[in-house]
């Protein structure tokens, strides 16, 4: 293993790939760190402390700080991710047949739709900013201190302006980070801002034993079981359902083609850490308007029930995981296609006959690994609350962070190993493994 990691460092290209990606998360994590000008930090830091177990703490979290210290790059990637889910809801429903056409040309297609995509992020951003700035300044803090002293016109220009550029500028990384360096822009940039705060959750754990708050016994037990659901959340992301598929054999010339067997893999969490984040961010969209009007007795009673630990909440929260699990499946793999392909190219799945019995076989198999992979999902998303309930832990024992971080890192490690691969190098894993072997769901 660490004779994989040294090579990484001697081929040129790859070397270049992983400094460049480093570079990125550097530049992130400085601007994350630079406030908006004119703003109390003592009243920002008490503000996002008094809602630390409601929505805006936990994008806190997902920001990796910047939101709490209120910097330039307060709203990180929210505006993105949203626009994203909105032009996959306008494809996967099929609402504009222009983009049902783009999507079909390939390449430039792609291209035209990531055009548009970045669009939609430069209005919800500038809508978002707007909104954000005017709650922090009306927002009360504890002790009534005035996060902005005299709020001017001028202020509210300003800080719009340089929350929708930092945004951009965010947004902009994470694509030159995908085109550049290794593994995915803006899930690494979620991942970096979250790792950033797994240092403060340990030294939190720490003085909860130094006052006495939790015991030795706890402390340990929570441990253990940050170690149980890490183990949990590496099976589930690798584990795979292997469709059997036989290759009749064909003649062409003097050559004989097929006869091979092999499998077709269907993963039981194919959406990842996707389907977490857009609901995370689709959870942010009442948030963001009540931002508008915070001191509204409407907007309070919402607030409150956007605060984790409210059953409701937890309800919505786990159902829209379940929902974009499916979605994202629907959207990502079509049956119809992969049963054509294999009959065109004289494949089947033993058992069952080519063409729509196959795509509706196919589709019943993703239809109930989805189900289990959703569920697995939906249920580690909610249990930081539950563990921060009984027992006072910090919100990294678990829950939706973890997961984001074992899936971006398999994600990028797994990228790390092809280059290495495809260079003739040995790769992370021993030779003669097969990489998810341990985790493949029997037939």
């Amino acid at each position: 293993m660490i004779q994989s990691f040294g090579d990484i460092f001697k081929i040129e290209d790859l070397r270049k790939r992983v400094l460049f990606t480093l570079g990125c998360l550097a530049v992130y994590r400085i601007g994350a760190a630079i406030p908006i000008p004119g703003v109390n930090s003592e009243a920002i830091r008490a503000l996002f402390e008094s809602h630390r177990n409601s929505l805006i703490g936990f994008l806190d979290i997902f920001s990796g700080g910047a939101l709490g210290r209120f910097s330039i790059f307060a709203m990180g990637v929210i505006p993105y991710i949203n626009a994203s889910i909105i032009m996959s809801l306008l494809q996967g429903a099929h609402v504009l047949p222009y983009l049902d056409r783009l999507a079909k040309e390939g390449e430039l297609g792609r291209r035209k739709i990531n055009q548009y995509s970045r669009y939609l992020t430069l209005f919800l951003a500038s809508f978002q900013s707007f909104g954000l700035t005017l709650a922090i300044s009306k927002m009360p803090t504890p002790g009534n201190i005035p996060v902005v002293n005299n709020p001017t016109v001028g202020y509210y220009i300003l800080t719009v302006l340089t929350l929708t550029t930092g945004t951009i500028f965010v947004m902009w990384l994470g694509e030159q980070m995908t085109e550049r360096g290794v593994g995915n822009g803006i899930s690494l940039i979620i991942f970096a801002g979250i790792v950033d705060r797994l240092p403060s959750a340990v030294m939190g754990m720490i003085d909860l034993l130094r006052h006495e708050q939790t015991t030795l016994v706890q402390a340990l037990f929570l441990l253990a079981l940050a170690l149980v659901v890490m183990a949990c959340v590496v099976w589930v992301e690798t584990a795979q359902r292997k469709i059997p598929v036989q290759y009749a054999k064909r003649v062409v010339g003097r050559r004989m083609y097929g006869g091979a067997s092999t499998f077709l893999p269907l993963k039981v969490d194919q959406s990842g850490v996707i389907a977490v984040i857009f609901a995370v961010s689709l959870l942010a969209v009442p948030v963001t308007v009540i931002q508008f009007n915070p001191s509204h007795p409407w907007s309070q009673k919402l607030l409150n029930f956007w605060s984790s630990g409210n059953w409701m909440y937890e309800l919505l929260y786990m159902a829209l995981i379940i929902f974009f699990c499916y979605f994202y499946n629907s959207v990502s793999i079509n049956p119809n296609d992969l049963a054509e392909n294999m009959k065109k190219w004289g494949g089947f799945v033993p058992g069952i006959r080519p063409g729509e019995p196959t795509a509706q076989y196919i589709q019943w198999v993703l239809e109930r690994i989805t189900l289990g992979g959703a569920l697995f999902v939906a249920l580690l998303a909610v249990l930081p609350d539950v563990l921060r309930q009984s027992f006072n832990a910090p919100f990294f024992f678990g829950g939706t962070a973890l997961l984001i971080v074992v899936g971006v890192a398999l994600d990028t490690v797994g990228q790390l190993e092809a280059h290495l691969i495809m260079r003739h190098y040995e790769g992370f894993l021993k030779k003669g493994q097969i990489k998810g072997r341990w985790f493949n769901v029997g037939t």
